[in-house]
């Protein structure tokens, strides 16, 4: 982290970094102190120690993925909502190897709302002994857990992004150690084949409801996942 990054604190995100204390005597006035070292080597290391060689969140969280989980090739199950997974889920349609692909979930499409739905299914199937991941445009807080998941993929679908060409039954290979993730198809057939949009009822469905109708021109004006999603630049 760069301690000079602005915050809302004059002395920027370094100040985050300090320890609130009172000082002794009659006045106990508040004093801050650094929090460095760690006090406790089991809750926080520094980086030339770290719990382990990899880490950390951007596309795809590996840090609770299990190492033989790092690396899913399977085909591809394409699905426009979290309901819809749930849906196939319940009817035993997911029993296999998989990679679940959900899309229209970008802050394009809906405002880019949390996916945490998904991770007790996909947790289910991988109990089973299944290889499956999840690849999607949406975000997930951390959520995940010991799911492979590759997030925030960009440009998302709604912006005529990746995600809106795969179809079911393809081949996807997500790799966490190569940091790649490929539909494995050649090039030409890939760059020939049709470009899905966002299903008209879809989009009217996701912008009403719960004040969603206030948010319309920022979701029309969004800049991808990666750009920070802001719609005031």
């Amino acid at each position: 982290m760069h301690g000079d990054v602005l915050t809302v604190r004059a002395g920027g995100i370094r100040e985050f970094a300090n320890i609130p204390t009172l000082t002794e005597g009659g006045e106990h006035r508040l004093s801050w102190s650094p929090a460095a070292p760690s006090k406790n080597d089991a809750v926080a290391r520094t980086v030339a120690e770290p719990f382990s060689a990899t880490g950390g969140r951007s596309v795809i969280k590996v840090s609770s993925v299990p190492d033989d989980r790092h690396v899913i090739e399977a085909p591809a199950r394409v699905f426009d909502s979290q309901a819809a997974l749930h849906q196939a889920f319940t009817a035993g349609e997911l029993e296999r190897d998989v990679v679940c692909v959900v899309r229209w979930q970008g802050p394009q499409a809906n405002g880019m709302p949390e996916l945490y739905k998904l991770t007790p299914p996909l947790s289910v199937l991988q109990g089973k002994g299944f290889r499956v991941a999840l690849v999607t445009d949406g975000r997930m807080s951390g959520a995940s857990g010991k799911i492979p998941a590759a997030i925030h993929v960009s440009p998302e679908a709604a912006a005529g992004g990746p995600l809106a060409k795969v179809r079911d039954g393809d081949v996807i290979r997500l790799d966490a150690v190569a940091g790649t993730l490929a539909v494995l198809l050649p090039e030409d057939e890939w760059a020939a084949r049709e470009t899905a949009t966002l299903p008209e009822a879809q989009r009217i469905a996701d912008g009403h409801g719960l004040g969603r109708e206030l948010f319309a021109g920022m979701r029309r004006n969004a800049l991808t996942a990666e750009e920070g999603a802001c719609s005031w630049l």
